[in-house]
């Protein structure tokens, strides 16, 4: 069994797997550490991760990005309108959530954001059981902390649409914590101070700043706040709208009108933003951008600054909401780990480490923290590994209040409670009483919906509990309810069940005796123990409770599961197509090439002829009608060349192997050789020796008469 961390990013995802006693990022079919978050659609086929970005420019209007930011959002939500300007697809309404449409294999398809995620999931999937050849299943994934419910489940749902169990998804700040932590060997003690490490962590799309206590063995995560537009990105399309404006004037071509250009703009800005976090300027130089215009420019580090400058006044905003939010001050804090890609940029570093008036700390990978950190959450949840024993301790972000109908018998019952209140620990479970006497509803929601992110509903569910009745006595039934947000961040009433109050008895404990005093009964009988009656709520049976939430219907899922499914098939079959096909180009080439060279001895004229010939004509199939056909017929041409040139190399491969297993023999003959010299000369080395020893033996015997050690003498008498 496998154990895998996914570190599903706005622009790239990384996979760390639990193995060789820690953590390894593993690399994707062209040995990229990282995987692009892109999702493409084309006539014959999908194509995901490195495939998507292979095409992205050529094909912009069905190449997704940035879906993790689309995942469980309304189409009206007015972020989603804004992630348009980041998204060469069109972003369209599916059931009234978020989607693209995109032309699929010839004709115009929608896809649910949750469905594209799962298709870049069923990615990553692959890419991960190909390097550990063993299929995965059990996996971690990290969201934003900012996610909420709705996004939540979304991502659940994708993840088992695309065939994986997630075992939590995990806050990224959260999982950058653990990562850091469980490595730790010096962390203080239950009774000591903890250790406070302020986690900042910028990424393509959103920064966010959590402040984390860690004692030996655990990690409480005291506070979190985000900014959710402010990222890389956003340096790139400052850097792109001053290229616009400069190319206007300088060589009168607009950009903005030209989404390939743009494109093209916008990847050469975000190299250039990177070279210039390592130098003080940077060139930039596109040919034939437009018009056939090609274009050059330069720009400095503090140009760029300037360009910056509305996102870098907001860049300690985030740290001071969280410092306020623990309670907390600069001089509190130990250590300020930086994270995430963008916060290499110097500006952000300058601003972050003048405000805390300290230096920064950079002692984790910036880009694959996350990952890591899913992947020792994965391997502590997992029965396959045995992980040094760390407890992970994270906050509810979004206050959650229930409410419901007022009874009719209880004229001045509240309506409403806030069950779990910002900075609450999560996971967490909280049981909610009733008195009833008929099945009510409870609805959940989040409380302060001016906090959740663009206009996302507040509302979480709808929880039905039934079977409920007045007793005998039409009192009231005691219903207690258990409301748990769990590992995922996820609200659910797990259970419900009634209570009956009920005189029970309990044995009374007696002051000022010991065990000793029991054995003090005459005869060793015991004495009878007091016990007292007292009231206590007994459970009494179960209150079964229909759910309402915002997961999709399990009609849908598995209908996306089945599409989904269908598709992963039509694009494996349409891989090994072009594999057969490329099979077929390659065996053209080699068997013309080897024909000339080392087959020429074992073909005659006319088997030379005859094999040219059909060379030539597959070639010019496969040029013309062949460019595009089934995996069979690929298949079927192959056998026709293997059928006529199979005696040409048969006789070839007898030879070689004749003249290998007649060099095999003579290695063999020449090595008994040597090894029959050898023992020939160790022999005759023995033999030398022997007449040397003997008269080494004759020169050390006692003569007859001589002087024994003792002094006697031997002898007759």
């Amino acid at each position: 069994m496998s154990v895998v961390g996914i570190d599903f990013g706005a622009q790239s995802t990384k996979i760390g797997v639990a193995r060789n006693k820690g953590i390894d990022i593993i690399t994707n079919e062209v040995s990229n550490r990282s995987t692009p978050s892109l999702v493409g659609f084309n006539a014959r086929s999908r194509a995901l991760g490195e495939a998507a970005k292979t095409q992205e420019t050529s094909n912009l209007k069905n190449t997704v990005g940035n879906i993790k930011r689309l995942i469980g959002r309304a189409f009206n939500d007015p972020e989603v309108q804004l992630e348009q300007e980041y998204n060469t697809a069109t972003i369209c309404d599916v059931n009234g959530q978020a989607g693209v449409e995109v032309n699929y294999l010839g004709k115009k398809e929608k896809f649910s954001a949750t469905q594209l995620v799962a298709m870049y999931l069923t990615k990553i999937r692959d890419t991960a059981a190909k390097e550990l050849k063993l299929p995965v299943s059990d996996v971690t994934i990290s969201v934003p902390a900012w996610f909420t419910d709705v996004q939540r489940r979304a991502m659940l749902d994708a993840a088992e649409i695309a065939g994986l169990k997630a075992l939590r998804l995990v806050n990224d700040t959260t999982a950058t914590a653990l990562g850091y932590g469980i490595t730790k060997l010096d962390l203080p003690g239950p009774e000591e101070k903890p250790r406070r490490v302020m986690f900042v962590d910028i990424g393509h799309s959103d920064y966010t700043a959590s402040i984390v206590e860690f004692r030996k063995g655990e990690l409480n995560v005291k506070s979190t706040a985000y900014d959710r537009h402010f990222g890389g990105r956003n340096f790139d399309r400052a850097l792109t709208e001053h290229f616009a404006n400069e190319f206007k004037e300088k060589f009168k071509i607009d950009v903005r009108t030209h989404p390939k250009a743009w494109s093209r703009t916008l990847a050469t800005a975000e190299k250039m933003k990177k070279v210039l976090s390592a130098n003080p300027a940077a060139p930039m130089s596109i040919e034939s951008l437009m018009e056939d215009v090609d274009v050059r420019a330069i720009v400095k580090r503090e140009e760029l600054e300037i360009m910056i400058k509305p996102l870098l006044d907001r860049v300690t905003a985030p740290i001071e909401e969280a410092l306020a939010e623990a309670k907390l001050k600069v001089e509190d804090i130990d250590h300020i780990e930086m994270v995430g890609g963008c916060t290499r940029v110097p500006a952000i570093k300058d601003a972050i480490s003048k405000f805390f008036g300290k230096p920064l700390s950079f002692t984790l990978n910036q880009d694959e923290a996350i990952a890591r950190g899913c992947a020792f959450s994965c391997a502590i949840l997992s029965p396959v590994f045995r992980v040094r024993d760390f407890s992970v301790h994270d906050i509810v972000n979004y206050p959650i209040e229930f409410t419901w109908e007022q009874s009719a018998d209880i004229p001045d019952e509240d309506t409403s409670l806030t069950v779990f209140n910002r900075g609450n620990v999560m996971p967490s479970t909280k049981i909610l009483t009733f008195y009833r006497k008929q099945p009510f509803d409870l609805e959940a929601r989040y409380a302060k919906p001016e906090m959740l992110p663009g206009k996302i509903n507040p509302w979480v569910g709808r929880f039905s509990v039934k079977d409920v009745k007045a007793d005998a006595n039409d009192d009231f039934m005691i219903c207690k309810l258990k409301a748990r947000l769990n590992l995922h961040g996820i609200l659910n009433v797990e259970s419900g069940y009634y209570v009956e109050d009920m005189e029970v008895e309990e044995p009374v404990p007696e002051e000022g005796k010991g065990d000793a005093m029991d054995t003090d009964a005459p005869n060793g009988d015991e004495q009878p123990k007091k016990t007292r009656k007292v009231k206590k709520q007994v459970r009494k049976g179960d209150l079964p409770i229909s759910t309402g939430s915002s997961s999709i219907d399990q009609s849908v899922r598995e209908a996306w599961t089945e599409r989904e499914n269908s598709m992963y098939m039509e694009d494996k079959l349409i891989a090994e197509t072009d594999e057969k096909k490329n099979e077929l180009e390659a065996t053209i080439y080699e068997l013309r090439d080897k024909l000339d060279g080392v087959y020429s001895e074992f073909a005659s004229d006319e088997e030379k002829d005859k094999l040219r010939s059909k060379l030539t004509d597959l070639e010019d199939w496969l040029y013309e009608e062949g460019e595009d056909t089934t995996k069979s017929v690929y298949v079927a041409k192959l056998d026709e060349i293997r059928f006529i040139s199979g005696p040409i190399v048969q006789r070839y491969r007898e030879k070689a192997d004749a003249e290998r297993e007649a060099a095999l023999k003579a290695q063999e003959e020449a090595a008994a050789k040597k090894r029959a010299e050898q023992e020939a000369q160790r022999k005759a080395e023995e033999a030398s020796k022997k007449p040397e020893e003997a008269d080494a033996d004759m020169k050390d015997a006692p003569a007859s008469g001589d002087a024994t050690p003792s002094g006697e003498t031997e002898g007759k008498q």
